[in-house]
């Protein structure tokens, strides 16, 4: 039991984070890190996945351990040394003349496959709209179609939501904390008026199907309170329910009953209210296992000297069981049903969530604008794109005949690219929404989609506060990192399931387990307490993090561009002609050098007092 308590201290201690700007937010609100980042010379780097967790390792029923580790310093805590800066290097000047050479010549390649000129444009040309300037637009992603068609609406519903939700809290919030757990939140009761009539809007009468399934979800948690078998009958009845409404499509009340069949009539203004109900199950297992180790271990057991003071930091509002008088029916539906969050994100834990309620932020009007003035770029950046290159058409209707061998690799990665920069766009309008409404969710997207050459480090990066939950509930109760490559399968079968229930995204999540393995092996075998001392140790690692980088991208665009047919073609094309092996030759020496700028962009950061986790 001693080397539990000593192995979730460590744990935590490796959750310190970086001390914010003067207005007491992190900078740049994503999860910095007090430990050193991953340090650029390890390929594999499996032990910091749980760096980022909000959990300590310890079974689900015993009693949670401590949450603060103090007086303890894990060794990478210490570790925070730092590399003499590479970028005036004439090794660094040949980097950027390939850069400035191959990235427009990507580019040129990507929108030769969209041309008109182009003997495949037949193909997309009615998946195409009218666009800006006289330019053809692919708005042919469903997901950020739907977005972007909807934005002038989200836009007005947001007009009429914050000025609402300001007032609201400047009449009935008192202005200091609510410390005491006889004082109720009122802005939870606003919440969930609110959002009531949000979703009636959005789905009609299937707003009864959302509360029925979430009050099951309650009383589960509420009948069983610190009984061993909550997390099990929790996660058995939502995976269940994730299930049930892919099978039935959201079900039908006459389903049900046929006196109930009127009710179908009204289905609202999306009707499909089971597409978006994957984010609300992560909430209410959330809140079902943060009251199950509330019972535990309460706050006031925490902190009995103590217990009205804020949260010291992030990690403090996540860890800290809320009162126990806050896990109640309202606060719960407030939490689950929040609207700014509710259709895509990101995910926030029922105790930050309350957290944050009793002890409200600090949020000044300039991160606000720092981060709606990211919002408008990366707006900006998806338009032009979408008007210069009709990736997603392309891999729709696999009109890649005739096409050389680096047309269809640039379609690949330009599709991985849209993606990833679609649902940083999805992810950061909501979280700006909730910011300024005063709640701060974890920043989902940290680093571009082509900075990453570590698996881990890129599950890390990319839906993060995803990343978080699954770290929290998932992972560390599992074992942690002491059952790392036991766990990565069922975490990553979970992800796979929970996206959507697809024979393609199980591929998706059972490669990504598969390829981690390479990785979790280099970083034994050439860790940096063995080899750290040779000259070409980065350089080693740099050919490691190459190949790291094709299994990752094989992986998504199996999942989630191009499937098993379109991989299977490219490769084939890449290794059955001399021409083929020409592409992936240079590709690799390109990838090769975008490395280095990868390893040297961490050191930099290091440099700088910045430490991410990935």
């Amino acid at each position: 039991m001693k080397k539990k308590q000593e192995t979730a201290e460590e744990e935590y201690a490796l959750l310190e984070r970086t001390d914010g700007d003067a207005s007491g937010m992190s900078v740049p609100h994503e999860n910095i890190s007090r430990r050193s980042s991953p340090d650029p010379t390890k390929a594999g780097l499996l032990h910091e996945l749980s760096s980022s967790a909000a959990e300590p390792a310890y079974p689900a029923g015993s009693p949670p351990p401590p949450t603060v580790a103090t007086g303890y310093q894990s060794r990478r805590v210490r570790d925070r040394t730092t590399q003499p800066s590479l970028w005036h290097t004439k090794e660094f000047y040949v980097y950027y003349v390939i850069f400035l050479i191959c990235v427009p010549y990507m580019f040129k390649v990507a929108h030769e496959t969209s041309t008109k000129d182009n003997p495949n444009y037949a193909k997309i040309e009615d998946l195409l709209e009218d666009g800006f300037f006289g330019y053809k637009v692919d708005n042919s992603d469903g997901q950020y179609k739907g977005f972007r068609n909807n934005l002038p609406l989200l836009a007005k519903v947001i007009a009429l939501y914050l000025p609402l939700s300001h007032l609201f809290r400047k009449v009935f919030v008192p202005v200091t904390p609510l410390k005491s757990p006889l004082q109720r939140l009122p802005r939870a009761y606003f919440f969930l008026a609110f959002s009531v009539v949000y979703l009636y809007f959005m789905y009609g009468n299937s707003i009864l199907k959302i509360l029925a399934i979430t009050s099951v979800n309650y009383a589960i948690a509420k009948v069983g309170g610190s009984a061993p078998w909550v997390p099990i009958v929790t996660w058995v009845y939502n995976i269940a329910i994730l299930f049930l409404n892919e099978l039935y499509k959201g079900y039908n009340f006459s389903d049900f009953h046929e006196s109930l069949s009127w009710l179908d009539n009204n289905r609202g203004a999306s009707g499909g209210w089971h597409v978006h109900f994957n984010f609300t199950m992560l909430r209410l297992v959330s809140f079902n296992m943060d009251y199950y180790w509330s019972r535990q271990q309460t706050r006031e057991t925490l902190v009995k000297e103590d217990r009205d003071r804020a949260p010291h930091n992030d990690k403090d509002r996540v860890q800290a069981p809320a009162f126990t008088e806050d896990y109640n029916f309202i606060n719960y539906l407030a939490y689950a049903l929040y609207a700014p969050l509710y259709l895509a994100g990101p995910i926030m834990t029922f105790n930050d969530f309350i957290s944050q309620l009793r002890f409200p932020k600090e949020i000044p009007g300039k991160t606000l604008l720092m981060w709606l003035g990211r919002l408008v770029f990366a707006l900006l950046t998806m338009e032009f794109t979408m008007h210069y290159m009709h990736m997603v058409a392309i891999s729709k209707r696999e009109a890649w005949d005739g096409n050389t061998v680096l047309q269809i690799c640039m379609v690949g990665l330009f599709n991985l690219v849209l993606i990833w920069l679609k649902l940083l766009i999805i992810w950061r309008f909501f979280r700006l929404w909730a910011l300024a409404d005063g709640i701060e969710a974890p920043e989902n997207m940290i680093r571009c989609v082509l900075n990453n050459y570590s698996a881990l480090g890129f599950w890390r990066s990319w839906h993060k506060s995803y990343n978080l939950w699954i770290l929290r509930y998932i992972y560390i109760p599992l074992g942690g990192t002491q059952k790392a490559a036991l766990n990565i399968w069922p975490v990553f079968t979970f992800v796979a399931v929970w996206h959507d229930i697809e024979l393609r995204l199980l591929a998706w999540g059972w490669l990504i387990s598969l390829f981690i393995l390479p990785e979790i092996v280099a970083s034994k075998v050439f860790s940096k307490q063995k080899w750290g001392k040779w000259p070409y140790y980065r350089h080693m690692c740099a050919v490691g993090a190459v190949f790291n980088i094709m299994l990752m991208m094989i992986a998504n665009l199996v999942g989630f561009c191009i499937g098993l047919d379109g991989v299977k073609h490219m490769l084939h094309d890449l290794f059955s002609s001399v021409q083929g092996w020409m592409t992936m030759t240079c590709c690799l020496s390109a990838i090769f050098v975008c490395v280095q700028v990868m390893f040297e962009l961490r050191e930099s950061e290091k440099r700088r007092g910045i430490f991410l986790n990935c």
